[in-house]
């Protein structure tokens, strides 16, 4: 464990966190700093498309899943463990100037992931059967040559690795954790029932998928949203401070308080950031093998729905459980709690034990649906490594991890998740920068056919 952990800290390190922050400026800049100066425009061709005088018709475009239902299973996938448990975990042992970093990767990650986006729909690939197949694999594959398939292959591989670790053993595991210590269910039952649901929604494929998904999405992240919101509104007078203890512990070491053991800058940043990509996932490229299958017109439009999602992962849902935690003083209370426990400790201050009940059936809602949404980017996976007709047989080893991840240590399984994303993060991140010139034409063949002002 030792050893995990000693690995884990060097490679998020200072190099992946400059690689991460230096390929989304890149990007920024070569967008002419779209997340930022035409946000309201992105909101308008995204959101807006589903309702008044923006809507747009899907019909005659290929494509598995509409762009709704894309990005339901996407938030699916990324709204979970990582927002809750994994927000409170970098709190807990990186201390308040995690969550600055946490910021710097996602103003940045807002871009490289729609970037990620662009390029998967641009490269997917459409099987006989009529599904779609899309990711950093086939856009490192089609986009640089043949002679990068070796960096295709290996992104692959890493794939796999973090849909086990992260899909079937942290999800589970975060989510049975979380209903025994608050209903007593053992972990097992929780497992096993989770994995019959799963099943019953997989066999479907892609469309039952998106559908399900949908269904789930709005409602978690509405119940949720609303408990933060209590404790962060019932904190209001000492919001300040927390910012305040928040940009003076990014750049300085934090010292002990109470039952927190104090944390070096390197700590906050690797946790900051590590929980920070674990969560939106922008810059892994795990989304855009979704958001490959969506129905759109343009890449680029599809794109912009990958600004949107670390929007609400990042800017919205993990900022709430981190201003939940800090401005509740609960991440320096007795026993050094961590994970899930310190977020239900968070709205159990403000809301008493139906604040730990909300927080609960948040956290089994998210980590659920994150197994679920998972199994597209598995499926990728496995396709692209074994063939398409090896995943018939293949995807029921889906369904067998869930059942064990669910009683595992929780610290081992993290540590491997975070070593797991970065691996996954540096052949993503080469293709990303060698592949800009093909988004910036895609970018701006977008423009000339939608000649609105980017205002």
């Amino acid at each position: 464990m030792e050893f995990l952990t000693s690995a884990m800290e060097f490679l998020w390190g200072i190099p992946l966190m400059i690689l991460m922050v230096g390929i989304g400026l890149f990007l920024t800049i070569r967008s002419g700093f779209f997340q930022f100066t035409h946000l309201r425009y992105i909101f308008r061709n995204t959101i807006g498309t589903m309702f008044g005088k923006h809507k747009k018709s899907l019909d005659g475009l290929e494509g598995n899943m509409t762009p709704f239902q894309a990005i339901s299973a996407v938030l699916s996938g990324t709204v979970g463990s990582g927002n809750i448990a994994g927000v409170a975990s970098a709190i807990a042992i990186g201390g308040p100037g995690s969550v600055f970093w946490m910021w710097v990767i996602s103003f940045f990650g807002m871009l490289t992931k729609m970037v990620e986006v662009t390029l998967a729909v641009h490269f997917r690939e459409k099987e006989e059967g009529g599904d779609f197949h899309g990711g950093p694999m086939y856009y490192i594959k089609k986009g640089l040559g043949k002679n990068w398939a070796w960096l295709a292959f290996i992104y692959a591989i890493a794939l796999l690795i973090l849909v086990i670790t992260d899909a079937t053993f942290v999800q589970p595991n975060t989510m049975a954790s979380a209903i025994n210590s608050t209903f007593g269910t053992p972990t097992l039952a929780v497992g096993i029932v989770a994995v019959v649901i799963m099943i019953l929604v997989c066999v479907g494929g892609l469309g039952r998928i998106g559908r399900f998904c949908g269904f789930l999405a709005a409602p978690m992240c509405v119940i949720y949203v609303i408990g933060a919101l209590g404790v962060v509104l019932f904190h209001l007078p000492q919001i300040p401070g927390m910012f305040a203890l928040i940009f003076e512990y990014a750049f300085a070491p934090a010292p002990a308080m109470g039952g927190f053991v104090g944390s070096t800058v390197s700590m906050a940043m690797s946790r900051g950031a590590s929980r920070g990509i674990f969560s939106n996932e922008a810059g892994m490229g795990t989304a855009a093998t979704v958001h490959a299958t969506a129905k759109t017109e343009h890449p680029v439009r599809q794109g912009m729905w990958g600004v949107m999602e670390v929007f609400i992962d990042t800017i919205i849902i993990c900022n709430l459980t981190a201003f939940s935690i800090l401005l509740s003083g609960v991440w320096t209370g007795p026993g050094q709690l961590t994970g899930a426990p310190l977020t239900f400790a968070a709205f159990e201050t403000v809301w008493g034990m139906a604040g730990v009940y909300i927080a609960c059936i948040s956290v089994a809602l998210f980590c659920f649906s994150s197994t679920l949404g998972w199994f597209v980017e598995f499926r990728t996976a496995v396709v692209y490594i074994f063939g398409e007709k090896s995943f018939t047989v293949l995807k029921w080893f889906y369904f067998v991890p869930p059942v064990i991840g669910a009683m595992m240590e929780i610290e081992t399984i993290w540590t491997m998740a975070d070593m797991a994303t970065g691996f996954l993060v540096i052949p993503n991140v080469i293709a990303l920068a060698l592949l800009s010139p093909v988004f910036v034409k895609l970018f701006r063949d977008f423009k000339e056919k939608n000649p609105v002002s980017l205002k």
